[in-house]
């Protein structure tokens, strides 16, 4: 009983060790790489024989760098940035069979509220929620010989988050991320007319490195 009472206080003491993660006021500056997983769901367009769910847009890594501010020991928000995104789209069926339909740029910054977990610990997790603005720019795609085809330029969605720091040493952590994204958009003839609708909805996972200051 000694020996596991000793093996708890020594425990206990190691996750409460140490200098408190964030205190009122502090910035947290953190760089992750990020797998950006698209759920890739879309309507069908009858007109060529799409089927639901073939517009399929390229998953990737990109680099992000997020600043986060301590309004209270528990509570801070963080800016999501990074820089434009290319990403590739296929249509895997159609009335002319499956074809590379072009790409497309987008820039994701994203601002979430979060609550910080065990502040002296030396593991921290967090939940966040908040808001996402995609801009979409430098659309290339079309149907092979039928029409060029169009994106809506923005895209306004929620954004769910959950991850934990680990401390390395007094203001360095070990970041481990996990977003998901809800980003979606009209795809639009050369008239202008809606001819589907496509849900990105990428499942962001990072890891990285976080310095406080």
């Amino acid at each position: 009983m000694k020996r596991t009472l000793a093996f708890a206080v020594i425990g206990a003491s190691l996750l409460g060790s140490g200098v408190a993660f964030a205190e009122k006021g502090d910035w947290l500056l953190r760089v992750r790489a990020v797998n950006l997983d698209m759920e890739n769901k879309s309507e069908a367009i009858p007109a060529l024989a799409v089927p639901a769910d073939a517009i399929q847009v390229s998953d990737k890594v990109i680099p992000e760098v997020d600043i986060s501010y301590f309004f209270t020991r528990n509570i801070a928000a963080e800016l999501v940035l990074t820089v434009p995104q290319k990403h590739d789209v296929d249509v895997t069926a159609s009335a002319i069979g499956s074809f590379k339909a072009g790409s497309f740029k987008h820039l994701p910054p994203t601002l979430t509220l979060q609550y910080h977990f065990l502040p002296d610990g030396q593991f921290r997790p967090y939940v966040g929620a908040g808001i996402n603005y995609t801009r979409i720019s430098s659309v290339s795609l079309a149907v092979p010989g039928v029409t060029p085809l169009q994106l809506d330029d923005d895209s306004f969605g929620a954004a769910l988050q959950a991850g934990v720091d680990v401390a390395l040493g007094k203001n360095v952590y070990l970041n481990f991320d996990v977003k998901k994204i809800y980003i979606d958009s009209d795809v639009k003839d050369g008239t202008g007319a809606k001819v589907s609708r496509v849900k990105l909805d990428p499942l962001a996972i990072g890891i990285g490195l976080g310095w406080k200051f």
